[in-house]
């Protein structure tokens, strides 16, 4: 490989052929503008990074504010309302804008430089993705800056039971937002997952089979295909929740003849899934970094893969687990409680693999191996408590208390989180070319390990003592003033823990140690890369020729040489890149859908003030989406040539910025 990479620099280039338009494509390759219109996959990568830190900071003042209310008995920091609020936007913030965009980050970024990929298969749409992503966001925060008496943030829980969600109990706007946020968010992650699966399928490098795919690049498309097949589920349900509360229909109001019950099962057949949508990427994360650190394959990669597949399949299956309290009826709880007991074999199998990896191996206990074995630690925490939850008597006992917010903390944040920040970590030097001090990243974990247990480990004596999941206070003599205590002091800890991680990983990008390429030793592709990688990610494509492909070109020169005449006729088939300009309509196209989301969210069928300009901002929302639309389709594909040179490789570009 090294002889491969060996740098051949030309200077020529030419544009690519251009169709007759009306608009000219931006070329800005600096400034806010090639930001807006960019279509690399690296760069949206990292859009989607900044915007989700950003949410997950807000989301963590949320619960730092929910734990102060709850820090002593009879407490007043909140009104009741206000805690509603509060855990409504925690929840929808921490899932949908922070943990599912963090995980969609490392997809853009890293999944297309482990397959050998120059771009996602539709760069245009990924920038599409990630523009109606940032739309949804808006739409779901809006409320706070509008009337709470008549608008507001939405109140209603991040699972938005219906018909407590109707208009009979909150007649104000703060749930169209959320219904409409949803859906945009929904229409992104579609939008995205299509492209990854597409790009997975078809962009993989010559050579690189499905079982020598990257572990992270495996759960990516199991991810995908989890979120194809769960978000139409929640979109017929917000749909509906839409119609009951703005045109009259009744699909969910039980006093007209609606079913309640129907909107648990929509919910949760999308809401079950969504569960291994956020900690599926985690796993294919930890499963790159504990090789890496231990010197060590992966042990058992097939089992890996397949046992991810299995726990994708069984998650479409164990929706009703959430609803063992509703009487389902002693035939479907047996059922549903067998399968969800069923989906803690394959995942136990990857704890064994885990551990199997680092076993025996020479362990290397640098800040992102912390952060991964943290996760396998607090994952494993959590599925103790989540198997208890698969015994219908015990769930019985434990549902809407505070047992339940133990777990799924220790699930999904225990879990995901740590798995997300050994990421961070792990792909810092290869995305801005710096390394973080391994102090102050060690020090991080410390502090959050700490910080994170003495939160949320009180929570399950909370729970088996009887309090409430979402009461907003409670009495004094409960007995549950200390573990609330605690908990609350673990909450600032960790709020520490993350502002330590934050501000080093500022710090690291500003004056960071400046490393070279494949400073971890790495195993796979995107580790061959100069750091930061350049736009066309490979000058050539590589040819993988193992699993592990860079670890195996490393070590192993003498059989990569027997075998590079399989791929000759690929390599001779390479004819240079073709690099698109960046693209406005996508973001043009994301912008009318806010408008028109936005006027959707106050429109109702009642004759009232205001309607026509309702209606008309719905309109015009709509006008400029068709218009973004129509001039995407028209503006072809503009952009501009890398030649390829006498030995086979593509020039580097030196002089394309500006031109058009």
């Amino acid at each position: 490989m090294d002889a491969l990479a060996k740098p051949v620099f030309l200077t020529k280039e030419e544009k690519a052929p251009a169709r007759p338009r009306l608009f000219a494509r931006p070329t800005a390759k600096t400034g806010l503008m090639s930001w807006i219109t960019t279509v690399d996959h690296k760069r949206i990568g990292l859009l989607y990074g900044l915007f989700a830190l950003f949410f997950f900071l807000v989301g963590g003042f949320e619960a730092l504010l929910i734990r102060t209310q709850l820090m002593f008995p009879n407490n007043n920091v909140l009104t009741a309302q206000q805690y509603n609020t509060m855990f409504t936007m925690h929840g929808t913030t921490m899932i949908f804008l922070a943990v599912m965009p963090l995980s969609s980050a490392f997809f853009n970024f890293i999944m297309p430089l482990q397959i050998g990929a120059r771009d996602v298969a539709f760069p245009r749409l990924n920038a599409f993705s990630l523009w109606t992503f940032v739309a949804g966001a808006i739409i779901l925060n809006i409320g706070w800056f509008l009337p709470t008496a008549t608008h507001g943030a939405p109140d209603g829980g991040w699972f938005g039971y219906a018909p407590l969600t109707s208009k009979t109990f909150i007649a104000k706007h703060s749930i169209d937002y959320w219904v409409m946020g949803l859906q945009l968010l929904g229409a992104a992650s579609i939008a995205a997952s299509l492209n990854f699966i597409v790009t997975i399928i078809n962009l993989r490098a010559p050579g690189m089979t499905m079982m020598r795919l990257p572990v992270f690049t495996w759960m990516t498309l199991i991810t995908s295909f989890l979120v194809i097949l769960s978000f139409p589920a929640i979109t017929i349900a917000l749909v509906e929740l839409m119609m009951d509360r703005n045109f009259g229909t009744n699909f969910f109001e039980a006093s007209n003849g609606g079913m309640p019950i129907l909107w648990q099962h929509l919910f949760w057949v999308f809401g079950h899934p969504e569960v291994y949508i956020l900690i599926l990427p985690a796993m294919g994360i930890i499963s790159e970094i504990l090789p890496t650190f231990s010197r060590k394959p992966l042990f058992g990669y097939p089992i890996v893969v397949f046992s991810g597949a299995c726990i994708g399949f069984l998650g479409f299956g164990v929706w009703s687990h959430h609803m063992f309290t509703t009487g389902m009826g002693t035939v479907a709880t047996a059922a549903f409680a067998m399968a969800t007991m069923a989906i803690a074999v394959p995942t136990g199998v990857k704890i064994f693999n885990w551990i199997g990896t680092i076993w025996g191996g020479h362990l290397q206990m640098r800040t992102p191996m912390m952060f991964a074995l943290g996760f396998v630690w607090m994952f494993m925490i959590g599925g103790f408590s989540g198997v208890m939850h698969s015994a219908a008597p015990a769930d019985a006992q434990q549902q809407d208390s505070y047992f339940v917010i133990a777990h799924f903390h220790y699930v999904l944040i225990g879990g995901s989180l740590f798995a997300l920040l050994a990421g961070i970590h792990y792909w810092f030097p290869l995305m801005f070319g710096r390394k973080a001090s391994e102090f102050w990243g060690k020090l991080s974990f410390w502090v959050i390990f700490v910080g994170f247990n003495v939160t949320f480990f009180p929570m399950h004596f909370l729970g088996l003592n009887g309090m409430p999941r979402r009461t907003f206070t409670y009495d004094a003599n409960m007995g549950w003033n200390t573990a609330n205590f605690v908990s609350t002091m673990g909450a600032f800890t960790l709020g520490v823990g993350i502002f330590i991680y934050f501000a080093t990983m500022v710090y690291t990008y500003l004056k960071g140690e400046r490393v070279g390429r494949d400073v971890w030793d790495g195993r796979t592709l995107e580790w061959s890369l100069p750091v930061p990688p350049p736009e066309y990610n490979y000058r050539v494509i590589p040819t993988v020729h193992a699993r592990d492909a860079w670890w195996y070109e490393k070590h192993h020169q003498e059989e990569i040489k027997k075998e590079q005449a399989e791929y000759a006729h690929a390599e001779a088939a390479h004819g240079g890149i073709h690099m698109p300009f960046p693209s406005i309509w996508p973001f043009v196209t994301s912008v009318g859908i806010l408008i028109g989301a936005f006027g959707v969210a106050f429109f109702d069928s009642n004759p009232a003030p205001g309607i026509h300009a309702k209606l008309g901002t719905t309109l015009f929302g709509a006008a400029v989406m068709l218009v973004g639309i129509y001039f995407w389709a028209l503006e072809g594909a503009e952009g501009y040539h890398l030649h390829v040179d006498e030995e086979g490789r593509t020039a580097e570009p030196t002089s394309h910025v500006g031109k058009s």
